[in-house]
């Protein structure tokens, strides 16, 4: 196992490094050093053999300097005070004019939110492989219509640390992996496919389980096994039922991103100037809550050194916060709310989500499903698309069924939701009480920029979206 990461004790003089950081930040607002090592493997087994397997990592510096609404950002793999006097020259020319004075630091706590294990010290890469193996086994064994699976696991561990102006020094070291499982399936001439994944910041140990690993291939081969039943999805406006955990990536997607700062700030959000007002339905509210022990979106503290926090975004309906980094936080006269988030020390942080869920209501479950008199119940979602601006998004279903007078008829194929965000909180017409999170697989881009994050939400139930499908 590699040495722990301390690069100043093996690169870099900590005093010589502060002095350059006050250096660049000199009439600045704000600015910090970033310095991170990241290691990463994937593992891919395809149609009954190892397809992929790699191994990754890196280290390196961002350094960055604040003034007004600009930035200045270098960033080097070459951890060298050389380097650093270089990237400090740089990132100073963002406050050329001075007159900043330095932002308060942010407040520190000791919160411990995952294991600072390496996910992949824990089994050998034998062990791992061999595990895929066994997936692909299992499920060709446990149906006979099964004709292809894929099994892959991915591991990282990123080790930062984060030196401030005022000489705050923060370290720690983040765990990530994730198990995903797919099966095609064929009757005749159709095949269909479905998934199934879980993760977390935790050790490869949860996902290596035998009876975690095997509750995956039995989601993945039950929800291909509904697709291979499925009719083609009926085409109009209607209402929809979402079932609870994953589909809160609409949520994410539809709404979150406008709930972002620096959307608002520049006024291109479909939520900007809507501070305290009415935007979504009564019973309504959703978080953004970095905290949770463990999951995937979770940080202790975020990528500006900021604790994460959980942060109100809408409460029973009214819009009462935004995800904020320090830049946008300070420009609108807001607090940091630990979202200033990054890839890695090549990239300038920006407010992000975390884990953002809609929070449970006192809705029964199966009565919001039996009230459904004409319309879809999307249980999974794929990909989706959405504008910023107005909200608008398009989102696909993996599993979904048609409903008529609270019956569940029959699965469907090939629905797309289309809709836009701010319409779509308020036509929520039932929250339900089963409020579920995500398995733990979501990746959020932004600004050619990906993050883990997590979503979550209860049984919802909302009223005239536009189902796209094949049946008119």
């Amino acid at each position: 196992m590699d040495k722990p990461f301390r690069p100043f004790e093996t690169h870099l003089d900590e005093g010589a490094s502060l002095a350059l950081l006050r250096e660049a930040v000199a009439g600045a607002d704000d600015g910090e050093l970033f310095l991170e090592r990241q290691r990463s493997e994937y593992l891919g087994f395809d149609d009954g053999r190892l397809r992929t397997a790699s191994y990754d990592s890196g280290e390196g510096f961002g350094l960055r300097a604040v003034a007004g609404p600009a930035a200045g950002y270098a960033h080097s793999t070459e951890l060298s005070e050389a380097a650093l006097r270089r990237a400090a020259e740089t990132a100073k020319l963002a406050a050329r004019d001075g007159g900043g004075i330095l932002a308060a630091p942010p407040a520190q706590t000791n919160a411990r939110l995952y294991t600072d294990e390496d996910p992949m010290a824990g089994s050998t890469l034998s062990e791992r492989i061999e595990v895929l193996r066994a997936i692909d086994d299992h499920l060709r064994a446990a149906d006979s219509r099964v004709v292809q699976v894929s099994a892959s696991l991915a591991a990282a561990t990123q080790e930062v640390e984060i030196l401030r102006p005022e000489g705050t020094r923060l370290a720690e070291t983040r765990p990530l992996c994730r198990m995903n499982v797919s099966v095609i399936v064929e009757k005749g001439d159709r095949r269909e496919s479905g998934s199934a994944g879980a993760g977390g910041r935790h050790s490869y140990d949860v996902l290596l389980d035998e009876a975690n690993w095997k509750a995956m291939a039995a989601e993945a081969l039950r929800q291909a096994l509904v697709n291979l039943d499925a009719e083609d999805a009926p085409a109009g406006v209607m209402d929809v039922v979402l079932g609870p955990g994953w589909p809160g990536i609409l949520l994410h997607e539809a709404i979150g991103h406008g709930l972002e700062g620096d959307f608002n700030r520049k006024g291109s959000s479909a939520f900007s100037e809507l501070m305290g007002q009415r935007i979504a339905a009564e019973g309504v509210t959703v978080v953004d809550d970095g905290t949770i022990p463990d999951r995937r979106g979770s940080l202790s503290f975020d990528d500006e050194g900021t604790p994460t926090s959980r942060t109100v975004l809408i409460e029973d309906g009214i819009l009462t916060g935004y995800m904020q980094d320090r830049q946008n936080a300070r420009l609108m006269g807001m607090a940091p709310t630990g979202n200033g988030r990054r890839q890695s020390f090549a990239h300038i942080p920006m407010p992000r989500m975390t884990n953002t869920i809609m929070l449970g209501g006192k809705d029964d479950p199966a009565s919001i499903l039996a009230g459904l008199e004409d319309g879809i119940h999307a249980v999974n979602f794929g990909g989706g698309q959405v504008d910023i601006a107005n909200g608008k998004f398009v989102f696909s279903c993996t599993e979904a069924y048609r409903v008529k007078g609270g019956k569940v008829l029959h699965p469907v194929k090939g629905a797309t939701l289309i809709g836009d965000g701010p319409s779509a909180l308020r036509q929520i017409r039932a929250v339900g009480n089963d409020m579920a999170m995500d398995p733990g697989i979501g990746t959020c881009g932004k600004q050619g920029q990906g993050v883990p994050v997590g979503v979550g939400q209860p049984t919802l139930l909302i009223g005239g979206l536009t189902v796209g499908g094949a049946a008119a």
